[in-house]
């Protein structure tokens, strides 16, 4: 069975993060160039990550996405004190910010299988079933990532925006779930280039704040099951 690391990082700058990220892929990747030649009984265990986090407020422009879909100039970002990155994950222009669920898994997907649809469909379905807990139904909106609300309908909005990258099947990036989020810095953005939908959060949709340790939890568990890893100790 695959063994993961799971690390909360609290509160922590994007940059921080991101380039924690790339230590852990990199780690990855040169496990599995030594590992390659090896005969399996000497090959290193390879292990995975899973980061949960918050950031202070920031917008992440995803390398196919348009700068036009970010309404604010330079100097109103800074006025704002909102960070802005361009970054090497698929899809458009996205927030993080306190109150939202940032997960970053680092899997080695040749451990679990080579499919990024089903890795991304993965993920949606952990925060599916997590938010079902709590009585809302998500779904997934044909040709567009992420977990909606209302599909089909003018209600129609996001409560959590996926993008990904991988290199050598290893992933970086991930998820970010509205739980607590303030909505009102989404107004800032056409958030993922959509302009015909909604983004919303779970507080909104179940009227009041939720824990966020208890719905990290929820989603820490549904990834476990999903994916069929368990979690270990930092190795």
């Amino acid at each position: 069975m695959n063994k993961v690391i799971f690390k909360d990082l609290q509160n922590i700058s994007y940059q921080k993060a991101w380039d924690y990220q790339g230590e852990l892929l990199k780690e990855l990747v040169d496990r599995k160039r030594r590992n390659r030649n090896l005969p399996e009984e000497e090959q290193e265990k390879q292990h995975h990550y899973l980061l949960f986090c918050e950031h202070p407020h920031v917008y992440t422009l995803g390398k196919s996405g348009s700068i036009d879909n970010l309404l604010l100039s330079e100097s109103e970002l800074e006025a704002k004190e909102i960070e802005f990155f361009r970054i090497n994950r698929g899809g458009d222009i996205t927030y993080h910010g306190t109150g939202q669920i940032t997960g970053y898994p680092i899997f080695d997907l040749d451990c679990y299988f080579t499919d990024i649809r089903k890795y991304v469909t993965y993920m949606e379905e952990a925060v599916i079933r997590t938010i079902a807990e709590y009585g809302i139904k998500g779904d997934r909106s044909e040709g567009e990532s992420g977990v909606w609300l209302d599909v089909g309908q003018p209600s129609a909005r996001k409560i959590c925006a996926v993008g990904v990258h991988l290199s050598r099947w290893v992933t970086m990036h991930g998820f970010a779930f509205n739980v607590n989020t303030d909505l009102d810095y989404f107004k800032n953005i056409v958030p993922c280039g959509i302009t015909d939908k909604g983004v919303t959060s779970l507080e909104k949709e179940v009227g009041y704040s939720l824990d966020m340790e208890i719905v990290k939890a929820k989603v820490k568990g549904h990834y476990k099951d999903l994916f069929g890893f368990e979690y270990v100790e930092n190795v």
